[in-house]
């Protein structure tokens, strides 16, 4: 069912803003020394007024990212400000190619509107089909779902 109110989705439902990054680290070691520093990071994020939850991911070798959503971009741009994540990015960045080969950062924001259905959907609690498609940016008018029981 299509939406606005994920009031009772899941944590990462709620977010308004969604930072998606990876690291391509140079070595092992870099990876031990960086520990501690992830450490004080996530331990900031975590108080940030704003922060709704993150994930790591991994990718080799040696290569890892993290997707941190936060309530809207106003509260992920300030907590990129802060004191962990600055010390963070120049310790990573200020010594060249030495710690890191390669990294990227992206951040995305959310529509206002979306789709759930049974018990995270907050207006009814129901299950049940669109009957119409999110228009794409090239038409002008929503098309029909074609169902394949014949409704």
């Amino acid at each position: 069912m299509r939406s606005t109110d994920f009031t009772r989705t899941p944590a990462p439902g709620q977010a308004g803003a969604l930072f998606v990054g990876l690291t391509h680290y140079t070595g092992l070691w870099t990876l031990i020394t960086l520990a501690p520093r992830w450490r004080r990071l996530l331990r900031e994020m975590k108080r940030h007024r704003g922060y709704v939850w993150h994930k790591l991911y991994w990718r080799t070798p040696l290569q890892i990212g993290t997707m941190a959503f936060f309530t809207d971009a106003d509260a992920l741009n300030k907590f990129a400000r802060g004191r962990a994540h600055h010390d963070l990015m120049c310790w990573l960045t200020d010594d060249g190619t030495r710690r890191a080969r390669a990294g990227f950062v992206r951040i995305y924001t959310a529509s206002p509107h979306g789709y759930t259905n049974g018990a995270w959907r907050a207006e009814d609690g129901s299950l049940g089909h669109i009957d119409t498609f999110a228009p794409l940016s090239t038409e002008r008018a929503p098309k029909p779902v074609r169902h394949r029981t014949g409704r």
